[in-house]
């Protein structure tokens, strides 16, 4: 495919106990993300994030396949999720990534597009949100990061523990985004179109701003099962499907 669009991604929980979803990534960087003009992943590239000192041999992976991306000139951006909201300076240089505010205004093809992870719009999880406030904030940040590496893997798999736990009790619509939260935010940033991840809810979802104009909210696939993206272009925005093995 001849360049001229972007891709988007997000919710790959890339791990250990899933080769096969790190493999149907690396496959896409090599044939579809080689020839764009440049790659967003929006958040949760990682299942866990203990931070940039693990040394774990899949992030070694995962940031020489990035880095080599990069270095032919196809630029990728990176915006935190819940998963990976410690990830760092350090491995974003490693991989050449390029670190974005949890929510950025960018221009894509003349259309200005709001971006981001996506679980701050899911205000009705009130839990959540308490906790995201919380986990926000740099000094906890810091905290959490000098404590020992075996410590962080501790806390990283009682946390996954526990949300788990958590998600059973909660109903689709607490944890899927507010409704009227979404006009808010976008006209606050003054944009007709938004995309996110997060939910696991790949759709295209028309709505109307406050001022009567209509807008479009793209929700980004997680690779469970598939490989989801997003496909940008000036002659159009498509979502994809493909099984893992034909990332």
């Amino acid at each position: 495919m001849a360049k001229g669009h972007s891709l988007f991604i997000a919710d790959l929980h890339l791990s250990e106990q899933r080769p096969d979803i790190t493999a149907a990534f690396l496959l896409f960087l090599q044939q579809k993300a080689a020839n764009a003009d440049a790659l967003y992943i929006l958040g949760d590239l990682f299942e866990v994030w203990i931070g940039d000192d693990n040394p774990s041999p899949l992030l070694t992976e995962v940031a020489t396949a990035i880095k080599a991306l990069t270095t032919q000139a196809v630029p990728v951006y990176f915006c935190h999720g819940n998963r990976d909201f410690l990830l760092g300076k350090k491995f974003a240089k490693r991989s050449g990534m390029q670190l974005l505010a949890p929510l950025t205004v960018v221009d894509l093809y003349g259309t200005p597009t709001l971006l981001m992870h996506g679980d701050s719009l899911c205000t009705l999880d009130i839990g959540y949100q308490k906790f995201r406030a919380w986990w926000d904030q740099k000094w906890w940040q810091k905290l959490i990061l000098s404590l020992p590496l075996w410590y962080r893997q501790h806390l990283a798999r009682k946390a996954r523990r526990v949300s788990a736990m958590d998600k059973k009790g909660k109903t689709s619509d607490i944890m899927d985004v507010t409704p009227d939260e979404v006009p808010k935010v976008m006209a606050q940033y003054q944009v007709q179109h938004l995309i996110h991840g997060h939910t696991h809810r790949p759709a295209v979802h028309p709505l109307q701003l406050a001022d009567g104009s209509a807008a479009q909210r793209y929700v980004l696939g997680d690779w469970y099962s598939q490989s989801s993206y997003l496909d940008v272009s000036a002659d159009g925005w498509q979502l994809h499907f493909n099984p893992l093995s034909q990332a």
